[in-house]
Order: C-alpha cells, then sequence, then structure tokens
C-alpha cells in the first residue's frame, strides 16, 4: 500500500503536430535571401580585439596596423620568392667565378707554353 496515495502514473503525452506549414524549405537559396534577407558573408570573429575574417580556407586578420592581413601575407609569399631568386643568382655567380678562375688558369698555362717555345727556337738558332 503506498504512503502518498496511487502508485507513479506519468501523464500522456500529446500526439505530435504536423510538419511545418511553412513553403521556406521548397524555395531556393537565392529566392531564401531575397524574401529573408539573409546575405552570408565569410565567418568573422574577435579575438583580444583582433577582428578575424575566414576567407579561401585561412583566418586573416581585418584590424592590425597599417597592412591588411591579405597583403601582409603577398609580401611574405614575395619575399620567399626573391629570397629565392636571390639564392638562384648567387648560385649563378658562384659558378661564372669557377668558370672565369678555370679559363684564365688555361690561359696562363698556354702563355707559359708559349714563352718556353719561344725560348726553346731562340736557342735552337
Amino acid at each position: 500500500m503506498p504512503l502518498f496515495g496511487n502508485t507513479f502514473s506519468p501523464k500522456k503525452t500529446p500526439p505530435r503536430k504536423s510538419a511545418s506549414l511553412s513553403s521556406l524549405h521548397t524555395l531556393d537559396r537565392s529566392t531564401r535571401e531575397i524574401e529573408l534577407g539573409l546575405e552570408y558573408g565569410p565567418p568573422t570573429m574577435n579575438l583580444g580585439g583582433q577582428v578575424l575574417k575566414f576567407e579561401e580556407g585561412q583566418w586573416i586578420t581585418e584590424s592590425g596596423g597599417n597592412a591588411s592581413g591579405r597583403e601582409l601575407q603577398r609580401l611574405k609569399k614575395r619575399n620567399v620568392q626573391l629570397e629565392e631568386e636571390n639564392n638562384l643568382l648567387k648560385l649563378k655567380i658562384e659558378v661564372l667565378l669557377d668558370m672565369l678562375t678555370e679559363t684564365t688558369v688555361e690561359s696562363h698555362l698556354m702563355e707559359k707554353e708559349l714563352e718556353d717555345i719561344k725560348t726553346r727556337h731562340q736557342r735552337k738558332k
């Protein structure tokens, strides 16, 4: 025998209402944007006073210094390209100096041989 009356019996849940009667789900995206004013731009967030925007798969700072995030990334990329070009040009200079050295040595050897031939020819006379 229960202490406070009948045993526990939960209330019956009311039946669910039918699906939404709205026709918004049938509209295409552009019509929904026009009708409801939903203009989705790139996601942005504010972290520590800096506004970050997600564009082309990367988070770019919008509020930071004189140059924008895109400009900064472009300059970094250009800097890397220039460093690579600089390294290539240094290598080319090194190769050219080696070639010049080799040619100079060959020239000195030929001059020495020429002088030896001249001295031999003078001795034979």
